[in-house]
């Protein structure tokens, strides 16, 4: 669930395609399958950015600023995701939505959504981005998605689980050459990003294990994202993710993450928890298992 493998998804226009959710009746969105082959597994932070695709729907003119996801069945990438939203509150200022991810009826994830018409600032500060190389220095890596450019600072992503062990960060800057000019779609393409890498930082300190064993001999999943955004996002500018992950053990892993424009500004933050287990099942299909 957490990287893509070459191929896989096709061009971003297919992206932008399956994150789109469309309206199915009142408080309720349709999220299209995706069709392509490879793994048919849906990965947690697709739904993400499909619930805040459908949250910006659902309430327009209000933007985004916090949502929360937990993934608790898997997605199978073939079946169209059904989207239920519950308004919790839809005041002046802030509109709270719980959204239900179903296929059929089995819930495969949900969460809240925190939306805001926005005001003046009173105070203003962020945390920096961190001081590594910009895109035009950093490692292009192949994700399978034609029209998205992902470069890896210091080459330090490889998935080799004989490449040498380093600290448990990734920094990837992420583009697209072309998207729809929504506020929302601009912010589900950032979310959707923020489960590929986490799991992989986590492991990097720890020699021997690498994201290529996953769905193989390691068995992986990310469990829950939560994401703030900050500020208006353009997925057609670059944006650095720096990744870090901040404990691994019982199981499990936390990573505690920041997005950046170019020019340093924090778009968004994020954290996340995964699960790295051996894999103890033999003859099983890699592509629906976890």
């Amino acid at each position: 669930m957490e990287t893509e493998g070459a191929g896989v998804w096709g061009d971003s226009a297919d992206l932008v395609r399956v994150l789109d959710v469309r309206p199915d009746g009142p408080g309720r969105y349709l999220g299209v399958p995706h069709g392509g082959g490879g793994r048919s597994v849906v990965e947690g932070s697709q739904m993400l950015g499909q619930a805040l695709l459908a949250a910006g729907r659902h309430a327009p003119g209000r933007r985004p600023v916090s949502a929360w996801m937990a993934f608790v069945r898997v997605a199978d990438g073939a079946v169209p995701l059904t989207f239920e939203l519950d308004e919790l509150s839809n005041g002046r200022t802030f509109t709270a939505l719980r959204i239900d991810v179903r296929q059929g009826d089995r819930r495969c994830a949900g969460g809240d959504v925190l939306l805001d018409v926005g005001a003046p600032d009173l105070i203003r500060h962020h945390e920096p981005a961190p001081d590594v190389a910009g895109p035009g220095d950093s490692e292009p890596y192949d994700m399978g998605v034609t029209g998205r450019e992902v470069r890896i600072v210091d080459g330090a992503y490889t998935g080799d689980p004989d490449a040498p062990p380093g600290p448990p960060e990734l920094d990837v800057w992420v583009r697209f050459d072309e998207v729809p000019e929504d506020p929302s779609l601009q912010a589900a393409l950032l979310a959707q990003f923020t489960g590929h890498m986490s799991i992989a930082a986590a492991l990097r300190p720890h020699g021997g294990l690498g994201q290529d064993q996953a769905h193989r001999s390691l068995s992986t999943a990310v469990n829950a994202i939560s994401l703030a955004l900050h500020a208006d996002v353009r997925a057609d500018r670059w944006m650095l993710y720096h990744h870090r992950s901040t404990f691994a053990g019982d199981g499990m892993t936390r990573s505690e993450c920041r997005v950046h424009d170019e020019d340093g500004a924090l778009l968004a933050s994020f954290a996340l928890d995964g699960m790295v287990r051996s894999m103890e099942r033999t003859g099983i299909d890699e592509r629906r298992v976890l």
